[in-house]
C-alpha cells in the first residue's frame, strides 16, 4: 500500500537511515552495559551493578521506539545483531576491563549515542520529519544526561 504521511520516500529514506545508525548505537551499547552489569567487580560492585541495570534496561526500551520509527518510515530494521552492530561505532570488548575502565567506556558510549542523535536530528529536521527529530533530541537528552553521570562518579 502506497504511504503519504506528508514526507517524501527520498527524505523517509534519510531520516530512516539516520535512525539507523542510532539503533546501531544504541544496540552497541546496550550489549556492551549488559555485559558490565553481569561482569563488574569491586568496591563498588552494588551500586554499579544495579545502575548498569537501570541504564540497559532504558536502552533495551529505546531500540524498540528507534525500530519502530523506521518501520513507520515504510522502512524495515535491522534484523539480526550482525547488521545492527555494521552501524555502531561503539566496538565490543575483548576482556573484562575494571570497574572506573567500564565507567569511562559507557560514558564515552552515551556520547556516541549522542553523536548519532544529533547528526539525525539535522537530518530529520532537513527532511522535515518532526517525528524522528523528536525522538531523537529525546535519545540525545538521555544520552548527555547519562555521560554526565558517568564521568561525574569517576
Amino acid at each position: 500500500m502506497d504511504m503519504e504521511i506528508g514526507i517524501s520516500e527520498s527524505d523517509r529514506a534519510k531520516s530512516a537511515a539516520a535512525l539507523r545508525r542510532l539503533l546501531g548505537e544504541t544496540y552497541a551499547l546496550y550489549i556492551k552495559t549488559h555485559g558490565y552489569h553481569w561482569n563488574v567487580t569491586g568496591p563498588r560492585f552494588s551500586s554499579l551493578h544495579a545502575l548498569f541495570m537501570t541504564q540497559y534496561t532504558e536502552l533495551w526500551a529505546a531500540l524498540d521506539e528507534l525500530a519502530e520509527r523506521i518501520r513507520s518510515l515504510g522502512h524495515f530494521a535491522p534484523g539480526s545483531s550482525a547488521e545492527l552492530m555494521s552501524d555502531a561505532s561503539i566496538e565490543a570488548d575483548q576482556s573484562v576491563p575494571d570497574a572506573d575502565t567500564m565507567v569511562a567506556n559507557l560514558a564515552l558510549g552515551h556520547e556516541a549515542v549522542a553523536r548519532a542523535a544529533r547528526l539525525g536530528i539535522q537530518i530529520a529536521s532537513e527532511a522535515g520529519d518532526d517525528v524522528s527529530a523528536d525522538l531523537m533530541t529525546q535519545r540525545a537528552t538521555i544520552a548527555d544526561k547519562t555521560a554526565w553521570m558517568l564521568r561525574s562518579s569517576l
